[in-house]
């Protein structure tokens, strides 16, 4: 997308109140909604939802429809994120190369705002062969969808706080940013960046900030006041939606609730941690195949040579060298009685999920007849 001058708002929060921030739901309601529960959000509550709302998820359409009623409420504040920007292809200089870009896109993704659009129009999107017609089609059936998105700042700015979708630059000015330098910002923890107020980001997941370990819980960075909250939700299978939670507008104490549908259960053998694991992930995910199993299949990572059992189902294609889904040999540190959420079952136990971090159990568990709701943790990330 064209990069332009970024839409930066100073929103009227009042002292006081709480302040719960979403990023990168992705289109998926039922996280959404159960994040929204989880956090006990009500009319006396701010909620800021950083970014990246649309695309990847099933829902796109209808949860912008969602979150358009709720922003008339006043307390919802929207931010635009890189994958939420869909309104500039409306603009009169917008670039035809990109169109063809955008076509292939829909039909490779088979899922987003395009893609609802046209199937709540009565069109075929794998039929389409120029995604223009359809786009002007667009434009008279839902003038206020685009009226919304063309409106929805990059940022928001408070006296402590910046929400910004991927991050900005160091001493730059906010409202001198264009739109790429506040949501199109890559791994800004890997970055030198460090900033006066609080920045708080969504758009890298923050289990691809680890190596031999995953960790879905928001990163907090006292010293360079960042806060990366994105969990996977939507793109992880084992991914969460995380609710950063301030006590006022004001405040730099910080807690989390974390959201996930995952059924529990109580573990009842101990398990010691693994001495040495590694962590498979988007980005870095090409495996050679040395013996393909029905189940797993052992596998030999390319970058590092380090080989792992990664369940057969993760692997993309049936070549010899392949992507697969983020895998781990990660053993979890676990005490009988600790309660797990599983996110596979197998012959050899289960990938499962303790305080956000996903590793295998290879224990006894008893299924609890109700699932637990995930829990709730401070701004150090130790449960309370």
């Amino acid at each position: 997308m064209p990069d332009l001058p970024a839409r930066v708002l100073r929103p009227e929060i009042p002292k006081g109140r709480r302040v719960l921030v979403l990023s990168d739901i992705h289109g998926n309601i039922p996280y959404f909604e159960g994040a929204l529960r989880l956090a006990g959000f009500s009319d006396e509550d701010e909620l800021i939802i950083d970014g990246d709302f649309l695309e990847k998820g099933t829902e796109s359409l209808r949860l912008c429809r969602l979150l358009m009623e709720m922003h008339r409420r006043g307390n919802v504040h929207v931010v635009c994120g890189n994958c939420d920007d869909w309104a500039e292809m409306y603009l009169p200089d917008f670039p035809d190369p990109v169109f063809d870009y955008m076509l292939r896109y829909l039909q490779y993704k088979k899922c987003g705002l395009l893609w609802d659009m046209c199937l709540e129009q009565g069109l075929d999107p794998m039929a389409l062969r120029d995604i223009r017609p359809a786009k002007d089609l667009f434009f008279r059936a839902y003038p206020e969808i685009w009226e919304f998105l063309a409106g929805i700042p990059h940022a928001l700015e408070t006296e402590r706080y910046v929400f910004a979708h991927a991050g900005m630059i160091s001493g730059k000015p906010l409202r001198e940013h264009t739109s790429t330098e506040l949501d199109r910002v890559n791994a800004l923890l890997k970055t030198d960046r460090r900033f006066d107020r609080w920045l708080v980001v969504g758009h890298w997941p923050v289990m691809l900030y680890g190596e031999n370990t995953v960790c879905a819980n928001p990163i907090v960075d006292r010293e360079r006041k960042i806060i990366s909250i994105d969990g996977g939700c939507s793109l992880k299978d084992d991914g969460q939606l995380n609710v950063l939670i301030l006590p006022d507008i004001d405040s730099e104490e910080f807690s989390f609730v974390a959201y996930d549908p995952f059924p529990t259960a109580t573990a009842l053998d101990d398990q010691e941690e693994s001495t040495s694991s590694w962590y498979i992930r988007w980005g870095d995910s090409d495996v050679r195949v040395l013996e393909r199993g029905e189940e797993f299949s052992r596998c030999r990572h390319v970058r590092t040579g380090y080989e792992m059992d990664i369940l057969t189902k993760y692997l993309f294609t049936d070549e010899e060298v392949t992507g697969c889904n983020d895998s781990t040999d990660y053993l979890l540190p676990v005490r009988a009685g600790d309660t797990l959420r599983i996110v596979e079952e197998t012959s050899r136990g289960f990938l499962a999920k303790r305080n956000g971090v996903s590793g295998w159990y290879r224990g006894r568990i008893q299924r609890d007849p109700v699932p637990e709701p995930a829990r709730s943790f401070d701004y150090r990330g130790y449960p309370v």
